[in-house]
């Protein structure tokens, strides 16, 4: 029996998922904890917790370095998300370009004026003529599962697309649509786009990354669209360029007090995953992640272990998280031929300074040969935890 902990309202559809053999939120320490934004860092974390999913793609609410340290899997939901936050860009880079966001907050101002409203209405809407996006170009900077797809709507709706990523992976250059350009530095995104949408995750790289050097670039009246994290841009620079009208709409799903007192900033309440499809389609598939490793050790979409498949054939299997150093694997062989162990399949994979292990033995050892074996694995120098799975 398994025992998951949860934090937030975690969709029914996801908790579904877990069967008899789970307790959700049962009494004792939990093997697992499912959870969406809470706060983690201050939290005591049991020692047997052994994985963490995050329903949803970013974890900066989790203590992964710290998690890492104790060997504790934590997992994050790509692409669960993605056509959620897709539709929320596509719809404010139209509303920019046509300011609606402006002309809505204007003519709720006209509340009270009776039947003068229809002719204010008239005499006012001139001054929010916008322009169509058709024709336009789209700069859209990351091209992971979100910016595939709004690169990939935004050339079906008639726009010049033209997407960076160095590191693009062969499944996302396989999804970009044939009329998406590519650019291949970011200056030329800024150089030539009317709009522009980034969509990296927030790193010690990536932060700031727009500034007053990258606005330097852009053409005057550029739209620019965050919709992946807050801190990509510097505050202080955008303001000036937003006061210099080099900048004539900035949108953000990530308000902050100085954004919204910014003339220029649109600030959206962190809507980009709030659609009830998001939200079940994140819980099902992070749930799926604890399941699939508490019951077979397998690892998918780890952002701190490297991802391990080995098909389950139902044979005793040892799973190892340890140091990436040479030799580990080897000193484990090596116990299981002292035990006269014959080893069925065996996987290593590695992901910077951690490795993880599976190997597949035959059954039917006895339960004292096995917890010997435990011991001694976890006795080598580098190795952080050991589990037996049945």
């Amino acid at each position: 029996m398994y025992n998951i902990k949860t934090y937030n309202a975690i969709a029914q559809k996801g908790l579904d998922v877990f069967n008899d053999n789970y307790k959700i939120n049962g009494s004792g320490d939990p093997d697992a904890i499912l959870l969406r934004s809470y706060n983690l860092h201050e939290e005591f974390i049991p020692p047997t917790v052994k994985a963490i999913a995050r329903a949803g793609a970013g974890v900066n609410n989790i203590p992964v370095e710290r998690l890492t340290e104790e060997g504790v899997v934590v997992f994050n939901t790509p692409g669960a998300n993605a056509n959620a936050v897709k539709e929320l860009v596509i719809m404010s880079l139209i509303a920019s370009s046509r300011n609606l966001f402006q002309a809505l907050h204007w003519a709720k101002s006209l509340a009270g004026n009776g039947e003068k409203v229809p002719g204010l209405v008239e005499s006012g809407k001139k001054q929010f003529v916008g322009t169509e996006i058709a024709e336009k170009k789209l700069g859209v900077i990351g091209t992971g599962s979100i910016g595939v797809l709004v690169a990939n709507d935004a050339a079906a709706l008639g726009m010049e697309v033209m997407a960076y990523d160095p590191y693009i992976s062969v499944n996302a250059a396989w999804q970009l649509s044939r009329r998406v350009e590519r650019a291949m530095t970011m200056e030329e995104i800024f150089r030539e786009c009317d709009y522009i949408t980034i969509h990296v995750p927030l790193t010690d790289e990536t932060k700031g990354i727009l500034n007053k050097d990258s606005f330097a670039l852009m053409k005057e009246n550029v739209h620019i669209l965050n919709f992946s994290r807050g801190e990509l841009v510097n505050e202080d620079d955008l303001e000036v360029a937003l006061k210099e009208k080099r900048i004539k709409t900035y949108i953000t799903d990530f308000p902050t007090d100085r954004i919204l007192q910014m003339e220029g900033a649109i600030a959206l309440p962190h809507l980009g995953a709030s659609t009830v499809e998001a939200e079940e389609n994140c819980a099902v598939m992070a749930a799926k992640e604890i399941r699939e490793f508490l019951e077979t050790g397998n690892i998918r979409n780890s952002v701190n272990f490297p991802n391990t498949i080995m098909p389950y054939i139902g044979k005793k299997r040892l799973t190892v998280i340890h140091k990436n150093i040479p030799n580990m694997v080897g000193q484990m062989t090596g116990l299981l031929a002292n035990h006269q162990i014959n080893i069925a399949n065996m996987t290593n994979r590695s992901k910077g300074a951690w490795a993880y292990t599976m190997i597949d033995v035959d059954n039917g050892i006895p339960e004292d040969v096995v917890r010997t074996i435990e011991e001694n694995i976890l006795n080598i120098a580098g190795v952080k935890r050991v589990r037996i799975i049945d």
